[in-house]
């Protein structure tokens, strides 16, 4: 196998020219090329090999069998818990029922109203990663204290009939300042 390098030549397919010509290496990526530069077009693409030719040094039947031989140890290593069998092993029957504003930690049982029973896989600041049966949730925890007030609702002033944000012109705030006819207080009579 030929040793390549960036600014060396190499076979491949060009792509505007639809056939296999010279072309300058112009990216490599490790022993890889990446991107080359036909010499007939100027046209740039990524390397492909030429029909036949293969990128990697060929493997001898035993590298192929000792691959194969890991691959098939790591697969038999997989073992698969239900959900059963996980939850057997913790606390169920003190289990506390799901509440934001309670805090949670890992392997602790919850009840949730919706998803079930579930216990905590993972705690991130105020966020729970809860698995239940069919999925793993995340839910939000640690957000008690004390309720928050909402603001006070004023309706509108039935005054102004101008956008809010266009603020009014001298006289029509003088005229708002003073009082209407119907607001104005009766004046005491003398009788």
């Amino acid at each position: 196998m030929a040793i390549h390098k960036v600014g060396g030549e190499v076979d491949a397919p060009c792509t505007r020219c639809k056939l296999t010509l010279a072309h300058t290496i112009l990216a490599m990526v490790g022993s890889k090329i990446a991107r080359v530069r036909c010499n007939t077009c100027n046209g740039d693409h990524v390397y492909r090999a030429p029909p036949g030719v293969t990128d990697r040094p060929s493997t001898t039947a035993t590298a192929r069998a000792t691959r194969a031989a890991a691959t098939a140890a790591a697969k038999a290593e997989k073992v698969i818990i239900s959900f059963e069998e996980q939850l057997a092993g913790k606390d169920s029957a003190n289990a506390a029922t799901y509440s934001p504003k309670d805090t949670y930690q890992v392997d602790q049982v919850i009840k949730h109203p919706t998803f079930g029973t579930g216990f905590v896989t993972g705690v991130r600041g105020d966020k729970v990663d809860i698995t239940f049966r069919t999925e793993t949730r995340t839910l939000v925890h640690g957000r008690g204290g004390p309720p928050t007030e909402r603001p006070a609702f004023s309706p509108p002033n039935a005054r102004a009939t101008r956008p809010a944000d266009k603020p009014l012109p001298p006289e029509a705030t003088e005229a708002a300042a003073e009082p209407t006819p119907d607001e104005e207080a009766p004046a005491p009579s003398g009788d």
